[in-house]
């Protein structure tokens, strides 16, 4: 794609801020009227299903205010538009049209007033435009996997830094109270010493090869592909109209990671947590066998020795020397010398209990007096409010989501290159064994390179 000419872009922009004047004012001038730095404006870029949650949890909030949205999708961005103007017209009983609709990213990013902006773009997007964000003074709540692949985590994470923004990964089961507990229980030895991980998630990416299919209309396929390549349009990329499911191009290698960086982003990540791994990594990774169509089975280790592996079991399981503990969303289960203590898994089965019991009970019994207590979120997008109110690093800040996603690319390499390389996670490239043309991209397509 083309650079918008300056002077369009330009124009674009004071058009923009001349017609949004009357209804969309900067936070600073809701400050006059409500507490300071309460009221923020907000941005979406990507309006697919996840966004589509964002957006309705962000509605009814007095603290934000969204102001933007953007999507290469006319039908999407300009539903999006339809929702956030009827919803603001109903809380505010009058008539609202004071949310603009962009297809370009970069108009959107340009606006002076707008404070945060949320990322739910495809993966092959998010790097790109949150460095943009954040050089533009913005703070960011981005989807998990946080990159596609790990140049961009590197580059990403030094943008964040250098802007001094906040910024909140999408990661959000680390504010979910099982998650949490079953990381304490790691953390602070309960389980003994911990030597084996399980994490349970699908398959690895596919090269895409879908036929070609008449274009969408109104969308602009090439911005779509951006810094990917421009393959042929099939709706399994980017599907018509409206639809609330997500889309398979996460199974491609082109613009996803498989499942490995789309769930192994959430499980891979917990499992870090309860390491004590944050901001670190693994120190060797070792492919299956018959790597080429293997699906499992693919290893991380750690410094200590601590083996975790991809397999089919119950999301993320830790086994020490005196206990093991399970753990996803809504289910837990915690087992000390062979015998199980607290469980709550399947509620055809469990009965007469729920999950919230089990945990708090487990909480209460073995960790009352842990010396070790972590990161307490309940909910992960007001986490990021309040950082962005006091200025400091929320739950699942850049560091600790870049740390979660290059695990996670390390992982496919091994399904992709066979890898069985040993990885510097400080350095974040391999020690020995592996290729430095695996970290990033063969070639970013037009402007769009990290």
């Amino acid at each position: 794609m083309q650079s918008t000419p300056l002077s369009r872009r330009r124009f674009l922009q004071s058009t923009a801020l001349l017609t949004a004047a009357p209804l969309i004012l900067p936070s600073r001038v809701w400050a006059q009227a409500s507490a300071p730095s309460k009221r923020f404006n907000v941005g979406c870029i990507g309006m697919g299903k996840q966004m589509g949650g964002h957006l309705r949890s962000m509605l009814p909030r007095d603290d934000v205010q969204v102001v933007a949205v953007c999507d290469v999708d006319t039908t999407r961005r300009e539903n999006a538009k339809k929702i956030t103007d009827e919803a603001y017209a109903k809380k505010n009983d009058t008539a609202y049209k004071g949310c603009a609709a962009y297809n370009d990213f970069r108009e959107l990013l340009a606006r002076p007033d707008i404070d945060l902006v949320l990322i739910a773009t495809p993966d092959h997007w998010h790097a790109y435009i949150a460095i943009a964000a954040v050089k533009a003074g913005k703070d960011v709540y981005c989807e998990k996997p946080l990159t596609y692949n790990v140049h961009e985590a590197v580059e990403l994470e030094k943008a964040v830094r250098k802007a001094n923004r906040v910024f909140q990964v999408g990661s959000q089961q680390r504010s979910s109270k099982e998650f949490r507990v079953a990381a304490e229980l790691v953390r602070n030895g309960v389980l003994g010493r911990v030597h084996a991980v399980g994490v349970s998630f699908g398959d690895p990416a596919k090269p895409y090869n879908m036929p070609a299919e008449e274009m969408e209309p109104g969308l602009d396929w090439n911005l779509w592909c951006g810094p990917g390549p421009l393959v042929n349009y099939n709706p399994m990329l980017s599907p018509r109209g409206l639809h609330n499911h997500f889309p398979k191009w996460r199974d491609t290698w082109e613009f996803g990671g498989g499942m490995i960086t789309d769930w192994g982003a959430h499980h891979i990540d917990i499992a870090q947590w309860g390491l004590g791994m944050d901001e670190n990594g693994p120190v060797e990774v070792r492919a299956p066998q018959n790597w080429q169509e293997a699906r499992r089975g693919a290893q991380l280790v750690y410094a200590d020795g601590t083996v975790l592996t991809h397999v089919r079991g119950k999301g993320v399981s830790f086994y020490g020397t005196e206990g093991e503990v399970h753990v996803n969303r809504g289910k837990f289960e915690f087992i000390r010398d062979g015998k199980t203590i607290h469980k709550f898994w399947d509620k055809e089965i469990d009965k007469g209990t729920s999950m919230e019991r089990e945990v708090t009970l487990t909480e209460r019994e073995f960790l009352a007096d842990a010396k070790v207590k972590l990161y307490n979120s309940k909910s992960h997008f007001q986490d990021f409010i309040d950082c962005v109110v006091s200025r400091k690093r929320p739950i699942c800040d850049v560091a600790i989501g870049a740390s979660s996603v290059i695990a996670c690319h390390v992982m496919n390499f091994a399904y992709h290159f066979g890898a069985n390389a040993k990885w510097d996670p400080v350095r974040k490239r391999f020690a020995s064994g592996g290729s430095s043309k695996w970290l990033t991209r063969d070639r970013y397509r037009d402007k769009w390179a990290v």
